[in-house]
């Protein structure tokens, strides 16, 4: 298959170097046309503009750094737009913006080409083995169709839903992440400075519920998706207790622990609300509440208790 591979960074150069080694020819477009030497020299074509690179192609993949990078390559007087043959594919593997995602989707559609939104997750080490997690946004035909290549690229593929779906899922994981490891700082730094070496630390978390993905594993799907918050497997009154014992000990050493307080007002409201025996996954009545959305998978179950 003819393919453009506009970007060739950090994620995009492993990403193009995967899809040469299984058998596709490719045009390459990058700022920096040093970045591109070993592609060409396997055999790839290089392009003066995103434009010139999409020309012929029957799928046309982004990697750039963020929005404004891939609107100038999208819709300049030398973009994909003015390139991209009708029937053709384009594939933006970037983090973009949702709103800028769907524009895009419109009005490459309106020229008869499609456009699937296909964050990554994995990293350059991901990226370079083929091992990326995909999160696909956009028509599923279509991204069906596009599977076998993207499955050079990766090998968890998701596809998520309608256009932006997949930018969404990234926004999210990317900002759980960011916060997961704001906590794991809080929780070192209160551990070390208390008298722990990290590396006992570390272990323990590992060890216990937090490290083998219990949040993930069991109680999003089998407390929080079907609303089963009266089948108390370690109660909110037990879970305010602990924290609030974290919270007393980063008091006592001087350390700031914002998130870890964050967490214990919500348990203290829940306790307020005479939730206590409940799961302390109910705390995740709270957030709901607050947004104005219940997630759940089963339609018209909102929760198994009753909100006092």
């Amino acid at each position: 298959m003819e393919i453009a591979c506009i970007g060739l960074g950090t994620m995009g150069l492993p990403m193009a170097r995967n899809l040469q080694a299984g058998g596709h020819q490719l045009t390459v477009y990058d700022l920096r046309s040093a970045t591109a030497a070993p592609l060409l020299a396997n055999g790839a074509r290089w392009a003066d503009s995103p434009r010139a690179a999409a020309a012929g192609a029957e799928m046309i993949l982004l990697s750039l750094p963020g929005p404004a990078e891939i609107e100038a390559a999208a819709l300049g007087p030398e973009g994909i737009l003015a390139g991209a043959p009708a029937g053709s594919t384009v594939i933006d593997l970037s983090t973009n913006a949702v709103g800028l995602i769907r524009r895009l989707e419109q009005q490459f559609a309106a020229r008869g080409v499609a456009l699937l939104d296909a964050p990554v997750s994995g990293g350059p080490d991901g990226a370079a083995r083929g091992t990326l997690q995909i999160m696909v946004g956009g028509d599923e035909a279509v991204f069906n169709l596009a599977r076998p290549v993207l499955a050079l690229l990766g090998d968890k593929i998701t596809y998520v839903g309608p256009s932006g779906a997949g930018t969404i899922a990234k926004l999210v994981h990317n900002a759980v992440n960011a916060v997961a490891f704001r906590a794991l700082a809080e929780g070192f730094t209160l551990g070390v400075k208390a008298g722990l070496t990290p590396e006992k630390l570390r272990e323990v978390l590992q060890g216990g519920n937090f490290g083998q993905g219990y949040n993930l594993q069991t109680r999003l799907p089998e407390i929080v998706f079907p609303g089963d918050f009266a089948a108390a497997r370690f109660t909110i009154s037990l879970l305010r207790k602990d924290v609030g014992l974290a919270t007393t000990l980063a008091d006592e050493f001087a350390v700031p622990t914002p998130l870890f307080a964050l967490a214990e007002a919500d348990l203290i409201e829940a306790v307020a609300r005479g939730w206590g025996a409940y799961d302390s996954a109910a705390t995740f009545l709270l957030q709901e509440e607050r947004s104005d959305v219940t997630v759940r998978t089963t339609p018209g179950s909102e929760h198994k208790m009753e909100k006092p």
